[in-house]
């Protein structure tokens, strides 16, 4: 075993020792508890730049901190700027995916990928499939194994690839999503910590994004063929057994395929539908009073949108396709996509207490303020800032597995400290999710990490942890380097990340 997969398996055993990261959570939540204590005694404080407002922290063990948060600990978490828009988008989404409409399209698209693309496709519709979340690790990285199997390659190959794309390209996609709508939230809550009005939407990262989808799937399928499939090889793990009746779960059939082009076209004019209320300079969608699409109902109503048009979707596809008999079925749906949330929401309540009480105690904007001037003083260049922190969120993946979880923790400090030394909110994002979804790929934390393995082993059952840690360091590798430059030549020639609305 090579040295690199030793320190990971090693790294791995330290990485279970960590609690969860609710329980994670608990402790900052305590820590900030003692040091704002701590802080205040000692008269830590510091000079707004802008207004030039002093700020001192204040003590939440005092008896003003304890009023404060026994009187909003309930809005605390009902006004965290993640927790609603997840809940209303996973309405529309759970009805799509209850109803078999996302397997469908996804198998669809797979379906239709010539043989010499296959592994390009198998990344491509990885990357896209962040748009409904978790689907990707659930539907496509099987379908891949199935894929490669009927092309009679390895599956382990083919499921590799997408992992790399699923996983590794989380944060790119062609369209906005609700990865794009819980990373806005929370740096719209960190940037208001020093500017009120200060507001990271979803479509700030847009272009980035879109340009994300072709590096991470060219890279990834030239790393496919050039460096991973010869290691497959030379590791005993390219050979697959039989699997029964495997071939039947990779087509559609008549019916399927009917619902299917019928709930396409839905959507196909549902969205034409919406372009014609945007696109004219006095659309019904736009701000009646600018004129604007910013701050307009279209993009205050953009989650919304989109929910409703995934649930129609869901529900056409559903009666068609002769799933859904009842709309009782179809609520049953929603029920199942919130029951998704359970998880989420838990650790949301825990995440909007730490950011509030961080927000209130005035520690993040004192430590933004110290941390920025002390970053001024060494006058490094922006890009030079941006990548040091996309090492710093690359590194802390590999032992918090939740990317919400763990930008809740690095957004209220590092989107304050960088925009005082002149890096937008946006920019700082835009880091984040390079370095987080670079090492997606090579953390056993990460949820969906044992599931990727134990599909892997429906056809070699050698498999192990460190087997998949070996395969996917590659991706991660280069994906951490490449779009680390990716992002860095872009922002340096301050070229737009996102549409200027």
């Amino acid at each position: 075993m090579s040295f690199g997969v030793s320190a990971l398996i090693r790294l791995e055993k330290l990485g279970n020792r960590l609690p969860s990261p609710v329980l994670l959570f608990v402790f900052l939540i305590a820590i900030v508890l003692f040091v704002s204590a701590l802080a205040d005694w000692l008269g830590a404080s510091a000079v707004h730049p802008d207004n030039q407002q002093l700020m001192q922290v204040k003590s939440l063990l005092s008896v003003e901190g304890l009023h404060w948060w026994l009187g909003s600990a309930v809005k605390n978490f009902m006004g965290f700027a993640p927790v609603g828009p997840v809940v209303v988008v996973m309405l529309g989404l759970g009805i799509a995916e209850h109803s078999g409409f996302l397997s469908a399209a996804l198998r669809r698209m797979l379906n239709l990928i010539p043989d010499t693309f296959l592994t390009f496709g198998v990344v491509l519709i990885g990357v896209l499939s962040s748009i409904a979340v978790d689907a990707g690790y659930v539907v496509v990285i099987p379908l891949a194994g199935v894929m490669f199997y009927l092309a009679g390659r390895s599956p382990v190959l083919g499921m590799a690839a997408c992992f790399a794309g699923v996983s590794g390209g989380f944060s790119a996609n062609f369209f906005v999503g609700p990865v794009d709508a819980i990373l806005a939230g929370i740096s719209t809550e960190a940037a208001q910590l020093i500017d009120s009005k200060a507001e990271v939407t979803v479509l700030d990262n847009y272009y980035f994004i879109i340009a994300s989808v072709f590096f991470i799937s060219i890279s990834a399928t030239l790393l496919t063929h050039k460096w991973v499939a010869p290691a497959v090889e030379a590791m005993g793990l390219a050979d697959s057994k039989t699997v029964a009746g495997i071939s039947d779960k990779a087509e559609l059939d008549a019916v399927e395929l009917r619902a299917l082009r019928y709930s396409l076209l839905f959507l196909a004019g549902f969205s034409a539908l919406i372009a014609a209320m945007l696109i004219p300079e006095n659309g019904l969608l736009r701000n009646p009073d600018t004129g604007s699409v910013i701050k307009s109902p279209f993009m205050s109503g953009l989650i919304f949108l989109i929910s409703v048009a995934a649930g129609l979707t869901g529900v056409i596809y559903g009666r068609l396709s002769g799933l859904y008999q009842s709309y009782d079925q179809v609520v049953a749906g929603m029920e199942q996509g919130i029951k998704t949330l359970a998880g989420y929401l838990v650790l949301m309540f825990f995440a909007a207490q730490f950011v509030s009480m961080f927000s209130w105690s005035n520690l993040g904007p004192v430590a933004a303020i110290s941390g920025a001037a002390w970053l001024q003083s060494l006058e490094l260049p922006m890009v030079f800032n941006l990548v040091m922190f996309i090492l710093l969120a690359a590194s802390i993946n590999l032992l918090i597995g939740s990317a919400s979880a763990k930008w809740a923790v690095l957004a209220p400090v590092f989107i304050p400290m960088l925009m005082l030394t002149g890096i937008a909110p946006e920019v700082t994002q835009a880091a984040y999710r390079v370095g987080d979804s670079s090492t997606n790929i090579i953390t056993p934390l990460m949820p969906y990490f044992p599931l990727v393995i134990a599909l892997m082993q429906r056809f070699n059952p050698g498999i192990g942890i460190g087997s998949v840690l070996a395969i996917m360091l590659p991706y991660s590798l280069v994906f951490l380097l490449g779009w680390s430059a990716l992002l860095a030549a872009w922002v340096g020639l301050g070229w737009p990340l996102g549409p200027a609305l």
